[in-house]
């Protein structure tokens, strides 16, 4: 487990940045975390980082989003997923297979999804724009990034 600290929206994207200069086609990130915690301000800083130009919203009505950048950019939303039947339309293993992939809410399918992936926990900090950022690595390829996700977040690192 990594835990990371910001203290602005920028902040948070400036670590999702930092993952994103690690991740490989197929990978999947389940981002976890309470309304208005950052899950999509990360997802912003994470396609940036890949080349993204367009804006990035947060897909909750159209359950998904695609960007094209240096690598496609899947964005999920599980809010309003109340099954795991309906995890099922997402077409989950088919968006793996083209670029890589993040899950809003991920946590409320988290059994329809592959095993390996990794876990971003946004809880809310003690100001307005303070954030701290849980990263645990699930699965071989996620856990041998392990140090150098831990080195690439050095500067946000909680000691």
């Amino acid at each position: 487990m990594i835990l990371c600290a910001t203290e602005s929206v920028d902040g948070t994207r400036a670590v999702a940045a930092a993952v994103a200069g690690l991740v490989a086609e197929g990978d999947l990130l389940v981002l976890v975390g309470d309304l208005g915690a950052g899950k999509t301000a990360f997802t912003q800083g994470f396609a940036r980082a890949l080349g993204v130009d367009e804006p990035v919203t947060s897909p909750t009505f159209t359950l998904a989003n695609r960007y094209r950048g240096s690598m496609t950019v899947n964005h999920l939303d599980a809010y309003r997923v109340e099954a795991l039947a309906e995890a099922e339309d997402l077409a989950i293993p088919e968006l793996l297979e083209d670029g890589v992939t993040l899950v809003e809410w991920g946590d409320n399918i988290l059994p329809a999804l592959p095993a390996a992936h990794l876990e971003v926990r946004i809880t809310l900090g003690e100001g307005d724009d303070d954030r701290m950022l849980e990263l645990n690595p699930a699965g071989s390829s996620w856990q041998a990034r392990s140090r150098s996700l831990a080195e690439s977040l050095d500067e946000w690192i909680v000691r």
